[in-house]
């Protein structure tokens, strides 16, 4: 999920494609309106003439966020990453992916390009409880994926499950998806994660970031500036940590983290913080 395409924000995709590569894998990959051909010009600065070496796949499914409609493409690497198709276009609302688990949200803001905030909302959150694991003789490993997916499948109570595990065991290891619960699963509310990075403070801005991050369990945000440098801030469009700190008590988030600090206050980041939980604690008049 990429915020928007700004050096600092997007420079890690050649890492990502390079690690993927040689690999049966399909890599989704989000971002703001110009985002296909910003993908386009990074995968036509190298020469493919080695793909037919590699003996698995990987696909990339591209897309591209605009205010009313989605636009993607998929490019394969045993085509060389060439898609001669047109865009493929689908009405869009807010709501990026959707999952048994959990579902992606972004918001279209305003950093004098568009950048995307996002969040992440479960459906509930499965906590396994690993002390009770291992008092019933078993392993940590990943049978417990599987067993977690089911759970977000709806699987029926009284379904079977097999834990499957590496050393064969003498005792049973199949249950119900509801013994198998009641033993060893703590189910809480599924948690509310939001992102938000490279914004202006503005009217309109400040709108849309209250209602995105709104409850949210924890607030991810940047806070490039302090509020004494905040026509720096204005001028590059981005946020003080007076004004982070604001957004996340006028949102009522449970908990915030701040990033993205300018290099001028390296080794001062304790005073953006500090700003920050000055405007969080604040009572707004």
């Amino acid at each position: 999920f990429i915020t928007h395409t700004h050096m600092d924000h997007f420079v890690g995709f050649e890492r990502l494609l390079r690690l993927s590569l040689g690999r049966e894998k399909d890599l989704f990959l989000f971002g703001p309106e110009g985002f296909i051909e910003n993908i386009e010009g990074k995968l036509a600065g190298y020469s493919w003439n080695l793909l037919d070496k590699y003996e698995n796949q990987l696909n990339l499914h591209v897309t591209e966020v605009h205010s009313d409609h989605l636009l993607s493409k998929q490019y394969r690497c045993k085509d060389g990453f060439v898609c001669p198709k047109q865009h493929e276009k689908n009405i869009f609302k807010n709501t990026l992916l959707k999952e048994p688990a959990l579902s992606v949200y972004t918001a279209l803001l305003d950093h004098s390009i568009t950048s995307l905030g996002f969040t992440i909302k479960e459906r509930f959150h499965v906590n396994i409880m690993k002390d009770a694991v291992k008092s019933m003789g078993f392993e940590i490993g990943p049978w417990l994926k599987d067993f977690k997916q089911a759970l977000y499948n709806n699987t029926p109570p009284d379904s079977k499950f097999e834990v499957k595990l590496d050393k064969p065991q003498t005792k049973s290891t199949e249950f119900t998806i509801g013994e198998l619960t009641d033993k060893i699963v703590r189910i809480t509310p599924g948690q509310k994660v939001t992102y938000i990075t490279d914004v202006a403070y503005t009217s309109q801005n400040i709108e849309k970031m209250v209602d995105f991050a709104d409850r949210a369990d924890h607030l991810f945000i940047e806070a490039a500036f302090l509020d004494k440098d905040r026509e720096a801030a204005k001028e590059k469009h981005h946020l003080t940590a007076g004004q982070a700190g604001s957004i996340a008590r006028m949102a009522d988030v449970k908990r915030f983290t701040l990033f993205h600090h300018s290099p001028r206050y390296m080794r001062q980041e304790n005073l953006l913080h500090e700003e920050a939980m000055r405007a969080y604690n604040s009572v707004a008049i």
